[in-house]
């Protein structure tokens, strides 16, 4: 299956539960591979202010072409204490010690 950037970039992402879990606000494309190695997702706030960002591996999410949505299969407790950054920070996505604690959260 292929997807535009722009088509996933705003979906919405939930859990097995059905609850809502953000939105995808970009993804981060590994250049040397080519595939998308990250999910953003924002969540939080209110009115997209003080939206935490979450960098989501993206073989923790699953499409359902059903709903047309993205599922992350954790529950909504759960991700409130993920790895997250502001919209002004972001990590250092070549950083190993970030992507291995990311990673590790996810259980990847």
């Amino acid at each position: 299956m292929l997807l535009s950037a722009s088509s996933i970039i705003g979906d919405d992402v939930r859990n097995l539960a059905g609850e809502d879990l953000g939105e995808i606000e970009d993804l981060m494309i590994d250049l040397t591979t080519g595939n998308v190695s990250y999910v953003v997702l924002t969540f939080g706030g209110f009115m997209n202010l003080g939206n935490k960002l979450f960098a989501v591996p993206m073989e923790a999410l699953t499409v359902n072409t059903e709903d047309k949505c993205f599922v992350l299969n954790e529950p909504k407790e759960r991700l409130e204490n993920a790895p997250g950054f502001d919209k002004d920070n972001w990590p250092d996505f070549a950083d190993t010690n970030w992507h291995n604690e990311v990673r590790s959260f996810y259980r990847l």
